[in-house]
């Protein structure tokens, strides 16, 4: 790659960081950054973020930093993704006024969910949406606002969430792809694509439509860099800007996991699953929603707690030591330990869960505890829980008669073998990834590619050089076969106590 050779710049703004990268229109990576932030709790099931201090604030540092050294004019696209759905309400002059809500791990809206399925029809929502009200959806978020705090319901004129309001603050322009406005169900249909009265006073009550982005896909041009954008974070005006998505579509297009069939699993924050279909295959446990590119459809899951669930476990009990080493530490202990965390078992819903039980006063449970067990153990039975929870979640993939090819790993829990190892002997599933695991900022560069011309979508493959995939142990596999009913019944026989305890 020469120095004056153009470059793509992709953002993803997590749930507790945030990552930059230059790309070259080859795929090479020419620079990366990464910044660390936190989520905000001011409520038992509310999960916050600020959306001009961390979405938009850590976006200039993050371009500013990437381009030291870099001309602006060598930039040719701009593709942004973040956590999603999430909920925003802006006033007339396009500013915040309050902080975001997050996705599924925000549960504050579970009385508007039972509301709007009995006044609806829990049946009727379900035929309009493809998909049942969990915690996930963002129409009950909207309700929850409106009821909870009408006074800044009246001053809201626009609607949005994450990816689309860092397009908005560069372009100018309010847009959000199809992938996420499934999300904003049931004002959303999925036959047309557009924007539904269907139900919405029951979402917006006396308001209107026009509260809500434009619709496009993930990798149509948004529009381009205005001059006061372009003034904050050092790009050149002009500049084509993508109209992005959540971070797990793009974490999905950086491992290539983009043709029917390809199961991305994303090992994150949370645990997200996104299945590329040919057509959609609805149901209740998981979510039927846009794909990335024009005319695809996605089956889509997430767990509440897993990447969650390790930080907090490296917080709490490694605290003498620093973060990375934290870490290191407690998969090398749980490394040696036997498949079954010696007769100890976990089941990971701190924050609740999403699919497939779709339950947000489920709660973190752990079972067989004794004096003989370490921290290691303990360690060992939280990566342990979530694989039983991946494989929960594959199961109801396979029960709807989705059809699944191949699984592609991508995520910061992809780092090592330790983890992925436990879930494909836990699954029996062999997982392939990617060489460069970048994640959704990788993925982003390549929307970008597409939005300012530069990239055909069958030139991703070019991008994707394959690792080594992690192949399930059998002899594993028959101890964990043996545990996940053990797992299952955990849920069920534990529920109402921790329902209970939730309140």
């Amino acid at each position: 790659m020469t120095a004056g050779s153009p470059v793509l710049l992709g953002l993803d703004i997590g749930t507790y960081s945030s990552k930059g990268v230059l790309v070259g229109v080859d795929g090479r990576i020419v620079a990366q950054h990464v910044i660390a932030h936190q989520i905000s709790m001011p409520a038992p099931g509310h999960v916050e973020q600020d959306a001009d201090a961390v979405w938009w604030g850590d976006a200039q540092t993050l371009i500013r930093t990437l381009l030291q050294g870099v001309d602006p004019a060598r930039v040719v696209g701009v593709a942004c993704s973040a956590i999603g759905p999430t909920l925003l309400p802006l006033d007339e002059r396009g500013a915040p006024l309050r902080p975001g809500i997050l996705y599924g791990v925000d549960t504050r809206a579970g009385a508007q969910i039972d509301a709007m399925n009995h006044d609806l029809g829990e049946d009727q929502v379900f035929l309009h949406s493809n998909m049942a009200l969990t915690s996930q959806a963002i129409g009950p978020k909207i309700r929850w606002l409106r009821e909870h705090e009408p006074a800044l319901w009246a001053r809201t004129r626009t609607l949005t969430t994450a990816s689309s309001y860092l397009v908005y603050r560069l372009t100018g322009r309010h847009v959000m792809d199809h992938h996420t406005g499934a999300h904003f169900m049931p004002l959303y249909d999925p036959r047309t694509r557009q924007w539904s009265e269907t139900f919405r006073a029951a979402v917006l009550a006396d308001r209107g439509l026009d509260l809500l982005p434009d619709l496009a896909w993930s990798d149509e041009r948004a529009g381009v860099v205005t001059a006061e954008a372009g003034a904050l974070t050092g790009l050149r005006p002009g500049t084509p800007v993508a109209v992005g998505t959540v971070d797990a579509l793009a974490e999905a297009i950086s491992v290539g996991a983009t043709q029917p069939g390809d199961l991305m699993v994303m090992y994150g924050s949370t645990t997200f699953f996104v299945l590329v279909q040919t057509a959609p295959t609805p149901d209740p446990r998981v979510w039927s929603v846009g794909g990335a590119f024009p005319g695809q459809v996605n089956l889509a899951a997430g767990m509440g707690t897993t990447g969650s669930l390790t930080r907090w476990m490296a917080d709490e009990f490694a605290r003498e030591l620093p973060t990375d080493q934290a870490y290191d530490a407690l998969f090398a202990e749980a490394a040696r330990i036997d498949p079954g965390a010696d007769g100890l078992l976990m089941l990971p819903y701190l924050s609740g869960e999403r699919t497939p039980i779709n339950d947000p006063r489920a709660r973190g449970v752990i079972a067989g505890l004794t004096l003989t067990h370490t921290r290691g153990h303990l360690f060992r039975a939280a990566l342990e829980g979530v694989g039983f929870g991946i494989r929960h979640n594959l199961e109801a993939f396979s029960d709807l008669g989705a059809d699944i090819r191949r699984v592609i790993a991508v995520g910061g829990g992809t780092k090592g073998r330790v983890w992925l190892q436990i879930v494909s002997d836990i699954t029996g599933v062999s997982q392939e990834m990617a060489q460069i695991s970048l994640g959704a900022s990788y993925g982003d560069a390549f929307l970008a590619g597409r939005a300012a011309g530069v990239l055909a979508p069958e030139e991703l493959q070019r991008w994707i050089q394959p690792a080594e995939p992690v192949v399930p142990n059998m002899a594993a596999k028959r101890t964990y076969d043996r545990l996940y009913p053990l797992y299952r019944d955990l849920y069920t026989t534990t529920a109402s106590t921790v329902h209970a305890l939730s309140q």
